[in-house]
């Protein structure tokens, strides 16, 4: 599992994406956010904007990212 430290209070779920390569740009962390391919703490999330603190863990691609600090 990779992690992911925290430089603010919260990360958004797109900017997560963006931050571990796991998507180009945006754009496509938009689109797959919302057509259901990214679950946070193991259930389906398709908000783009959801605020990520730690403990969060969010699911991709077969790539789990776990939010720390």
């Amino acid at each position: 599992m990779r992690e992911l430290t925290l430089r603010d209070e919260y990360i958004t779920l797109g900017q997560l994406l963006k931050a571990e390569g796991l998507v180009e740009d945006g754009v496509e962390a938009k689109m797959e956010i919302q057509s259901g391919a990214v679950c946070v703490n193991g259930e389906v999330d398709t908000r783009r904007g959801r605020k990520l603190r730690n403990g969060d863990v969010v699911s991709y691609n077969g790539v789990d990212v776990k939010v720390v600090g």
